[in-house]
C-alpha cells in the first residue's frame, strides 16, 4: 500500500476464526496454521459479516457466499470458537466501494460458488481464480483489492486466513473466544481494560 493504514477515516473489520468442524480441522492440518476461516465485516460489532462458507449447518458440501452471524449457525453452536478481530482503516471512498462490492455478491449470491479447486490449489501454491468461485480468504482479499486496499503482493487465490494476521497483526483489537467478543466491546466502551482471553487461548492462537 502506498498510504499508511493509520491515515484513514473509516474502518473495516477482518475476523479470523478456528472452529472445530471436520473441514476446519483438515485445513489446519494441511496449513499448520491456527486459523481456518476469514470473514469481512462493515462494523465493529460484526453484525454485517460476510464470507464464503457452508450455507447450512449440517451440510459442509453446500457452500457459497453467506451473511454470517457470530451468535447463530456454526459460530453459535460452539462457544469455544477462538478468533482474532482486526480493524483496517480505509478512506470514505474505499469504504463505499467495499460496501458496493459486497452488495453485488448479496444480490447475485446464486451466481457465486465455493472455490473447492482453489482451496486445494492454495495448499500447493497454485492460484485458481475465475471471478465466480471463491474460498473465504480469497473472497476477503478480493473485496479489499477491488477497493484499492492492496494488503498483499501475491494473488488473491494464494491468500490464506493467517496471511491477514501476518499483515494486520498491529491492527488486532481482540483475541479470544468469539462468544465473548461483544461483551468485550461493551466493557471497552465502559472504560474498562479487560483481558478476555486465557493463557490457554493465547498459546493456541
Amino acid at each position: 500500500m502506498t498510504e499508511s493504514l493509520d491515515n484513514r477515516t473509516r474502518r473495516i473489520y477482518v475476523l479470523l476464526s478456528r472452529t472445530h468442524t471436520t473441514p476446519a480441522r483438515l485445513i489446519r492440518f494441511f496449513t499448520k496454521e491456527p486459523y481456518s476461516h476469514a470473514s469481512i465485516a462493515l462494523d465493529v460489532e460484526l453484525r454485517e459479516l460476510y464470507s464464503f462458507a457452508r450455507k447450512h449447518i449440517h451440510n459442509p458440501f453446500d457452500c457459497g457466499f453467506i451473511e454470517e452471524d457470530i451468535e447463530t449457525g456454526i459460530f453459535g453452536l460452539d462457544k469455544n470458537v477462538y478468533c482474532s478481530v482486526y480493524e483496517v482503516p480505509v478512506t470514505e471512498e474505499q469504504y463505499r466501494i467495499i460496501r458496493d462490492e459486497i452488495n453485488v455478491f448479496r444480490k447475485n449470491k446464486d451466481v457465486y460458488q465455493y472455490n473447492y479447486t482453489g482451496l486445494v490449489g492454495v495448499m500447493f501454491g497454485k492460484s485458481v481464480a475465475d471471478g465466480k468461485h471463491f474460498f473465504c480468504s480469497q473472497f476477503v482479499s478480493h473485496i479489499f483489492y477491488k477497493s484499492g486496499v492492496h494488503l498483499f503482493t501475491k494473488s488473491n487465490g494464494l491468500i490464506r486466513p493467517y496471511d491477514f494476521h501476518i499483515r494486520l497483526r498491529e491492527h488486532r483489537i481482540y483475541r479470544g473466544r468469539l462468544s465473548e467478543y461483544r461483551s468485550f466491546l461493551r466493557s471497552r466502551r465502559g472504560g474498562m481494560e479487560v483481558e478476555t482471553y486465557t493463557e490457554e487461548v493465547a498459546q493456541a492462537i
